[in-house]
Formats: structure tokens, sequence, C-alpha cells
């Protein structure tokens, strides 16, 4: 059964500029340094559109770059073998980006209560709480503060579907995030 949190509609037209990358399982095993590696790029490339419509360029390249490197770091951390797709697009002011990577049930079971508050408590309440928590806890993990950051001070509108796979023990976790620029 496919669960989705948040907002998972793109609006962005079929026409709109964009890409699609893909770290592939391999040899070399996909780490932080992709993650970093990979939002640059991204954040460069779509900048360099931006400033051709008239957005701020360091704006747009450090709002897309920090998206895109949170997405992927809780991909890569959080992943069951396989690949990670990357799939973005910028249609005059409004950015979206859509990270697919497979997940284990355990995983899966763990992030969805997560979600489920993030998705109906405001964010910026809700990020102060896990500060203060956080501060409490030195050793906590898996708090949201990265994706809390997102919603609530860069505006990030995000979302997560679930999907199982025909085979094995593993769940498709699609990610959609989208930003608008002034």
């Amino acid at each position: 059964m496919t669960i989705h949190f948040g907002d998972i509609i793109f609006k962005n037209e079929p026409t709109a500029f964009g890409n699609r990358l893909q770290l592939a399982e391999g040899p070399i095993d996909l780490n932080w340094y992709h993650c970093s590696v990979t939002s640059e790029f991204l954040g460069e490339f779509f900048a360099l559109r931006c400033g051709a419509t008239n957005m701020d360029y360091n704006e747009a390249r450090h709002s897309i770059g920090y998206l895109v490197n949170e997405l992927l770091e809780n991909a890569i951390k959080f992943r069951a073998p396989g690949d990670i797709v990357i799939e973005t697009t910028l249609d005059e002011n409004h950015f979206e980006v859509k990270v697919t990577n497979l997940i284990n049930v355990e995983t899966s079971d763990r992030f969805q209560p997560l979600l489920a508050e993030l998705t109906s408590r405001d964010p910026g309440e809700l990020l102060i709480e896990r500060i203060e928590a956080n501060a409490e806890d030195a050793f906590s993990s898996g708090s949201g503060l990265g994706l809390l950051t997102l919603m609530s001070d860069y505006g990030a509108r995000l979302g997560w579907r679930f999907s199982p796979v025909a085979e094995g023990n593993n769940i498709r976790l699609e990610t959609f995030a989208a930003l608008d620029f002034a």
C-alpha cells in the first residue's frame, strides 16, 4: 500500500528547465562527499538560469544547494542498497526536486511517525522544540532538524511517498520538495 505525507504534487510543466541525475550503486560506495558535490552542481546549474530570469543568483544557488544537500544526505544516510535518482526542474521562479531511493521496512516504520508530526504541526514551533530537546540530549538523532529548517527558514514545501517494491524487504521512498523565489 502506498502512503504519503505532505505535498507530493508538482506544479512545474513538463517543458520546465530541468535535469535528472542518477547516483549509481557500484564499486564506489555512495557517501557524504557525493551530497556536497551533487548539491553544489545543481545549485550552480539552476542559479545560472535564475540569473537569466532576474532572480537573485546567490540566493538561488545557496537555497537550491542547501535543499538538495539535505535531501541527499537523508537519502544516503538511511538508504538500502540501490541507486539514488534526483529529478529537478525550474519553471519561472519555482524550483522542484524529487529524490528517489530505497529504504528498508524498519527505516520506513521509524520515519513515518516523524513525518506525520512534521507535516501536522507548525514547522517553526517544532524546530524550536527540537533544538531545545537536542541541546538537552547530546546523543539524540533523527530529530528532523534539517527538514524543519528547510520548512521554517526556507519556506520549502516537502512531501514523501512510500511505495512497496515487488521483491525484497524494501520500500521505494520518493521525497518531494519545492521552493519559490521572489
